[in-house]
């Protein structure tokens, strides 16, 4: 089918009249749409071998995307899905394939950040994300992907490739794994707040990186949150953690050399700061336990490259045989880095804390 017949399936202001592909992104083909109108809209056919339910992926996204639309000051700081002429936020086409679109929105994104107030202004988009839907009931979204940060889940399926030692690389990270093992107490911890309900259920990013805030051209300043397929009901810790795991690291997610990884606290005090004075609906508990919240997430990613490698390297995609053994050891580096400044942590936060939230 033809990409102007797609996205004239949507209700859209004129007709189209150039689609040109867009973007850089690995999942979802991308495009740009052109209106006669003079109108621009981008048009995304959803990953269906990735995302298992586009329905109800969409279902997620469009809800999520509508309530925000009814918080924002600017209309630039929330996505805007369009619907098809029969009011749904997809389209089915003939090949069964899953269109989306929404509008355009001008700005610019940073695979990293250029200098702190980059970092900071992700902060303030993620922490806004957060605020703004802080009173959405977050127990009606689908999980897209389920159990996705369920520590405890996560630690029983390493012990189950332990136990199996699929492809006999077990010997080489012995004591690895008895790393992982020694703080798996820790490592469970928030989901055991979360089953007991002293944590409350929010609607989640789950991929809080930089190249997923849409900066202002001119300002620099953060317009809005992109990429929500994954949004999913969690814990608040879990998308300050992974910015912090991704954002505040002294190395590569994949570094080699382990002794160059580490967490830097003065990044670590600069995304706290800005996601702190977004954030302003989060509990003192949750507050309390940010720190907490980074090395969870950075533990529980290195167990998924552990459980990968010992299974053969059949889920990441790895560039060499000895890759996600590498990733692993470059995230428990950073993991232990982050438990022995805990102190400092758990000062920044009450710190800045103390001076925002008044």
């Amino acid at each position: 089918m033809q990409l102007e017949k797609i996205a004239s399936s949507f209700r859209i202001d004129g007709c189209p009249v150039s689609c040109q592909e867009f973007g850089s992104g690995h999942i979802n083909y991308t495009v740009k749409v052109l209106t006669d109108s003079g109108n621009e809209y981008v048009l995304q056919r959803i990953n269906k071998f990735v995302f298992k339910d586009p329905v109800r992926l969409m279902d997620n996204v469009g809800s999520v995307t509508d309530f925000l639309r009814t918080r924002v000051e600017d209309p630039r700081m929330a996505l805007h899905f369009i619907s098809t002429h029969d009011g749904k936020f997809y389209f089915l086409d003939e090949d069964e394939e899953y269109w989306r679109m929404y509008d355009f929105i001008g700005g610019f994104c940073l695979d990293a950040p250029e200098s702190e107030e980059d970092f900071y202004q992700s902060a303030i988009a993620f922490g806004r994300f957060q605020h703004m839907l802080s009173d959405f009931p977050a127990h009606t979204l689908f999980e897209t992907i389920p159990e996705f940060h369920n520590t405890v889940d996560r630690y029983r399926q390493l012990r189950e490739s332990i136990a199996a030692d699929a492809c006999g690389r077990l010997a080489g990270v012995k004591e690895d794994i008895a790393f992982m093992l020694d703080r798996e107490e820790l490592a469970c911890r928030l989901q055991k707040l979360r089953e007991s309900g002293e944590l409350p259920l929010r609607v989640t990013h789950n991929d809080t990186k930089l190249n997923n805030v849409l900066l202002e051209k001119d300002t620099r300043k953060a317009l809005c949150v992109l990429d929500l397929d994954t949004v999913m009901p969690g814990l608040s810790l879990y998308d300050f953690g992974d910015s912090i795991r991704f954002g505040a690291a002294t190395a590569a997610e994949d570094e080699p050399d382990i002794s160059k990884m580490s967490m830097d606290l003065h990044l670590f005090e600069v995304y706290t700061r800005g996601y702190l004075e977004a954030a302003t609906a989060l509990t003192d508990r949750e507050v309390e336990l940010l720190p907490l919240g980074a090395f969870v997430i950075t533990l529980e990613l290195a167990t998924r490259f552990m459980k990968d490698y010992l299974d053969g390297d059949v889920y990441f995609k790895v560039a060499y045989p000895e890759h996600n053994l590498v990733r692993a050891r470059a995230q428990m580096k950073l993991a232990a880095d982050m438990q022995s400044k805990f102190d400092e942590m758990n000062r920044i936060v009450a710190q800045v804390a103390a001076e925002v939230r008044k």
